[in-house]
């Protein structure tokens, strides 16, 4: 008789404290240990990166690249041409959290991306993602899901700890200016930087308006990360402020109406309470 091995658990619950809940609304992230298992991780990661491999279209060398370019490959809607990819994004345990993070009575897909960061790969430069999301809401959260451990060599993510209450800044595109201009405002603020690294299981989970970078990769060996950016099941599409939103009105969020809740094919719940 054959035994058919089942897929690691990623939909039973993850509880989260009322005190982290608080800590999340004040430093506008958060980092949580023993999210996903070694398990999880191997059997979803190995065809995250085939995935990665198979639809990565950048060929140039990265001293030919944009800083933008050698941060990272960026592959994203993975759920759409995999379905062990699409079976890792739709688990229940990441979107409980974000549920639960965001204080809402669920949430929905607003996308996902691969985010590779090469050996070698250069630095991702301070930004904020919402600068990017034609959204009526603050209400968005995104899970940064490393698929191995990431020491400080590696390039893990950092934080600027508070600063989704800074203003000065959102309208700046990820790029070197972004880098300066952000850094300067945060040294101004006096906010403190948490950059440290990742365990194997540990996933962070940050506001769309909380400034964060990552270091480069100075090891032989890429930085691979999965991502899903979650939002509020209740949100609406609201008029584009800048190119880069009317761009993810038409890839992300096809239907959708301003004004109204963004429902389409896209962007189905996750998690419902």
């Amino acid at each position: 008789m054959t035994t058919i091995a089942s897929a690691p658990d990623i939909d039973s619950e993850y509880k989260i404290s009322p005190a982290q809940i608080a800590q999340f609304e004040q430093d506008g992230y958060i980092k949580l240990k023993d999210v996903l298992s070694a398990e999880a991780l191997s059997h979803y990661g190995k065809e995250i990166t085939r995935m990665v491999l198979l639809l990565n279209r950048e060929d140039k060398p990265l001293d030919q690249r944009t800083t933008y370019g050698k941060a990272f490959l960026q592959i994203m809607n993975l759920w759409q041409k995999s379905d062990l990819v699409r079976e890792f994004v739709f688990g229940q345990r990441l979107a409980r959290i974000a549920t639960d993070l965001l204080r809402t009575r669920g949430v929905r897909m607003y996308h996902d991306q691969a985010l590779y960061k090469e050996a070698g790969g250069g630095y991702t430069p301070w930004h904020v993602d919402q600068y990017y999301w034609p959204l009526s809401s603050e209400k968005t959260v995104t899970a940064w899901i490393p698929l191995h451990a990431i020491p400080l060599e590696n390039g893990p993510l950092s934080f600027s700890v508070g600063s989704q209450r800074i203003k000065i800044g959102r309208d700046l595109e990820i790029s070197d200016e972004s880098e300066k201009k952000i850094q300067q405002q945060l040294k101004l603020s006096n906010l403190p930087i948490d950059e440290t690294p990742f365990d194997l299981g540990e996933v962070s989970f940050h506001l769309g308006y909380t400034f964060h970078r990552a270091g480069p990769n100075q090891l032989s060996y890429p930085r691979e990360v999965m991502t899903i950016i979650y939002m509020d099941k209740d949100m609406k599409l609201v008029e584009p402020k800048n190119k880069s939103q009317q761009l993810d009105w038409d890839n992300w969020c096809t239907g959708a109406r301003i004004g109204e809740v963004i429902d389409g094919p896209m962007n189905p719940v996750i998690y419902s309470r």
